[in-house]
């Protein structure tokens, strides 16, 4: 699945940030789908936030307008190129997301956008897991990612677009129920918000006590 579009989108920035703002339509435009998980967020601003997988630094820009102590974590020496130049105000970290390199308890704060869909699903619980550890106590959690669409009309671009830039991770995400599984790693549910006809998700968790 996925076609040499995914590699390219990858390789050059005009490409990635092309398909970005066009996935972006369906909510009224990249600056909007951005600033989605600030809608409620009242998180101090000298809070220590994580922007996980950062990729390009697209929410790490967001996030150094909003907060003092921002630090990007991608696995990717090339995304992390690409975001020091981009959003050279965070700190950045190389390293993959389910064994991060920090001590427990670090963060207030920590956000993934559109990045979630690209773990196998054991990956997906053992980051979860991570973020538990990493965040302080009742720490948020945010989550921006595909979600399986509830109106029909959205199928047909949803579908289109995962088969020419994703893989079967993707297709994956769309029939995990990320609720429950935060719920078993000890998050308590905030919020869970969807756009774009129900194919875009926006989650917020606060991290609870673990279950034994």
């Amino acid at each position: 699945m996925a076609t040499i579009l995914r590699d390219w989108s990858y390789r050059y920035q005009w490409l990635y940030d092309t398909v970005s703002a066009l996935a972006a339509l369906s909510v009224v435009g990249e600056g909007r789908f951005r600033q989605l998980f600030l809608r409620d967020l009242t998180v101090n601003p000298t809070a220590k936030v994580l922007d996980l997988c950062c990729g390009s630094g697209q929410a790490t820009e967001v996030l150094v307008k909003h907060f003092q102590d921002v630090t990007g974590l991608d696995a990717s020496p090339f995304a992390i190129a690409r975001s020091r130049q981009n959003v050279p105000a965070a700190t950045y970290v190389e390293a993959f997301a389910e064994a991060m390199p920090f001590g427990d308890r670090q963060f207030d704060l920590v956000l993934t956008s559109t990045a979630m869909h690209e773990m196998e699903p054991q990956q997906l619980r053992q980051i979860i897991q991570e973020v538990f550890r990493v965040l302080k106590p009742d720490g948020r959690f945010i989550i921006v990612d595909f979600h399986k669409p509830t109106n029909p009309l959205y199928w047909l671009p949803v579908s289109t677009f995962l088969w020419l830039f994703e893989t079967e991770t993707a297709w994956q995400l769309l029939e995990t129920n990320l609720v429950a599984v935060l719920s078993e790693a000890g998050f308590a549910l905030e919020y869970h918000r969807f756009y774009a006809g129900g194919s875009l998700q926006v989650l917020q968790v606060k991290k609870g006590t673990k279950p034994l």
